[in-house]
């Protein structure tokens, strides 16, 4: 059983301080930034020889995976991201 969502919600907008419809979109997952800490300590530890720095983690993989969901107002055109959601499957549905 999938989560359906639609497209068009109606939901408070912070900007226009009133409920509004808002178009609901799906945050895609960008490159990580090359030039960040973390990611350059990353390279650092994995070039030349050696193995991976980390353990591989044991056990299973997730049931669920994280589903960003980024609500734009109409009116307005303001963006606003809630808290993540947990789902095995996630689609939109059109009404």
């Amino acid at each position: 059983m999938a989560m359906k969502r639609p497209r068009k919600i109606n939901t408070y907008c912070p900007k226009c301080k009133k409920h509004t419809v808002h178009d609901v979109e799906k945050v895609k997952k960008r490159p990580p930034g090359e030039l960040k800490r973390g990611q350059r300590q990353f390279r650092r530890v994995t070039a030349g020889y050696g193995g991976f720095p980390r353990p591989k983690p044991d056990g299973r993989e997730k049931p669920t995976r994280r589903v960003w969901l980024r609500y734009k107002c109409v009116t307005c055109k303001k963006y606003v991201q809630p808290p993540s959601i947990r789902a095995k499957k996630f689609e939109f549905v059109e009404e």
